[in-house]
């Protein structure tokens, strides 16, 4: 009896290990080549769902559907007119012809090495056909539309005639013609981040920062000649108010000192004597000082009133 339910438990585990290597389940995001002793077997197999296989013989091997990434590694490049930057690439693909892929590069870390090779290489070549000024811009923007810090003062641009989308899609063009009998798709490719090299960038920051001096110069200047038309007005405005501040004062002064000289002539032609008094009191206040010693003629027209018997 133990002996039977060995066995059985034997031929069902046997079972089980061919059901097991016969079976394979291919997912929605892959595709299946099947190889029997190394060799690929029919075509792909990208239907999702349970299959089978030859157990033992043959065998499942899974590639990608999707959208695969490559990002490459920043490389020195020159460009036509012998400027030295980094540029940093990256590009999006996918295993278009899955036994093709096989055949030629076996598995994704083969095709990544592949692709940034050709991707690279490629790049280089772009680069070095073009002036950095197409590497950098895209569009021939409207100068207008580009003001500096002063709103009257517009940037000059150099007119591109390719501009860097279109250096993307040769460098894609390229490398799509080496990787056709691949089995590979190239997407997209993009320049993610472009820089000068060291010595490039103290020139771009010397002038930058010349630039700005040059502006802040210009700022100080205009600052400068406003300060003194300011104060030329300020000056101006301070000498009319002044003026007309005298001009005032002496039409007020004018119309006062009238003013006494007819109240003095009413005062006269009232009573010319007790005016004749008054004027000489106001002398004597004016001549007189208590620390000073007075010598007059008996005759002097000061002693008038006083000799005056009123």
């Amino acid at each position: 009896m133990n002996t039977k339910i060995i066995a059985i438990i034997i031929v069902a585990l046997g079972v089980m290990i061919v059901l097991s290597s016969a079976a394979y389940i291919v997912d929605e995001t892959e595709q299946v080549i099947i190889t029997q002793f190394g060799a690929p077997i029919g075509d792909a197999v990208d239907q999702p769902g349970l299959k089978w296989k030859i157990p033992f013989i043959q065998q499942a091997n899974y590639f990608d559907k999707r959208f695969l990434e490559w990002d490459g590694v920043a490389n020195q490049v020159p460009t036509r007119d012998k400027r030295f930057i980094w540029v940093d690439t990256y590009a999006r693909w996918r295993i278009s012809d899955p036994l093709l892929f096989f055949q030629s590069l076996r598995d994704e870390r083969t095709a990544r090495n592949r692709i940034g090779q050709i991707l690279d290489g490629e790049t280089r070549n772009a680069v070095a056909r073009h002036d950095l000024v197409e590497v950098v811009r895209s569009t021939n923007r409207d100068p207008s539309e580009i003001l500096l810090d002063d709103e009257e003062e517009t940037a000059i641009l150099e007119e591109i005639e390719v501009g860097r989308e279109a250096i993307t899609r040769e460098i894609r063009a390229a490398a799509q013609a080496s990787v056709n009998d691949l089995g590979i798709e190239i997407l997209d490719v993009r320049l993610k981040r472009i820089n000068y090299v060291e010595e490039v960038q103290r020139d771009v920051f010397a002038r930058m920062i010349a630039e700005r001096q040059r502006v802040a110069e210009r700022y100080r200047s205009e600052g400068a000649g406003e300060a003194a038309r300011i104060d030329g007005e300020r000056e101006r405005e301070l000498q009319r108010i002044q003026s007309e501040a005298y001009r005032t004062a002496q039409e007020v002064r004018g119309r006062a000192d009238g003013e006494a000289a007819r109240i003095y002539a009413a005062a006269y032609n009232r009573d010319a004597s007790f005016y004749a008094f008054l004027k000489s009191l106001e002398t004597y206040e004016i001549t007189a000082d208590p620390n000073s010693f007075l010598i007059l003629t008996t005759d002097s027209e000061l002693l008038r009133f006083m000799k005056s018997k009123q």
